[in-house]
């Protein structure tokens, strides 16, 4: 129950990030004055209706150091911004994991074996995986919400989850028999922890946040999944 109330949160507190919409009644009035004012604006004058994330037309850069370079790096390279992305995401959920539940000598192996995961095969995989089904299922109304949801979840939950396994026990030098008897073992223990959470995360995700986001947005909030992986894939 706390994991899900934390999630939940998080999804909240990231999504009311992204979710920002530009103060059109200040962005005319700044069109039509001279470059001066627009300049003063630029230092001092809130142009949306986000603290975090500042129409760059305002307040140059942000109120996030790097967010218009990393907008940059995924309109000009999407698919590498995003596994470096999901590398940090793992990165950072395995680390909390072991720091503040395992709470033993640090796992490098174990850490940077996550990392690699994220960077060659989330980051990749939800950047395609989520173009698609982007392009398939357009709008943002209640109908196309629920249906890319029950997709996630119901299809590409447990491919996602049996990679994970596979990958793990192929990195820790595993047999196919073991691996496979891991898979049928955890597979729908990690399904059912991820339908506690993720239908709700991915409402918000689907409704709210745009394609080129989503994956900066869900390894916001899946840092705190990830800390349940982690520990359900050293087992």
């Amino acid at each position: 129950m706390k994991l899900t109330t934390i999630l939940v949160a998080a999804s909240c507190l990231t999504v009311q990030a992204f979710g920002v919409t530009p103060n059109t009644s200040l962005t005319k009035k700044t069109s039509t004055t001279n470059p001066a004012l627009v300049s003063a604006l630029r230092k001092k004058g809130p142009a949306t209706t986000s603290a975090l994330f500042r129409d760059a037309a305002l307040t140059r850069g942000g109120a996030v150091p790097g967010w218009n370079a990393y907008n940059d790096a995924l309109d000009k390279n999407p698919l590498t911004a995003k596994a470096c992305t999901s590398a940090v995401g793992f990165f950072l959920g395995d680390l909390l994991a072991q720091l503040f539940i395992v709470k033993s000598t640090l796992d490098i192996k174990r850490l940077v074996t996550l990392s690699v995961f994220g960077f060659i095969y989330h980051g990749p995989s939800g950047h395609y995986f989520y173009n698609w089904l982007d392009s398939k299922i357009e709008g943002t109304d209640g109908k196309s919400v629920a249906t890319k949801v029950f997709i996630d979840q119901v299809f590409w939950c447990p491919i996602f989850m049996t990679v994970f396994f596979t990958y793990l026990g192929l990195a820790n030098g595993d047999s196919f028999g073991a691996i496979g008897n891991k898979i049928k073992s955890d597979l729908f223990t990690a399904m059912q922890g991820s339908w506690k959470i993720w239908p709700v995360v991915h409402a918000v995700n689907f409704k709210f946040i745009s394609t080129k986001h989503r994956l900066v947005f869900i390894n916001g909030v899946q840092i705190v999944f990830n800390m349940f992986l982690s520990l359900l894939g050293s087992k």
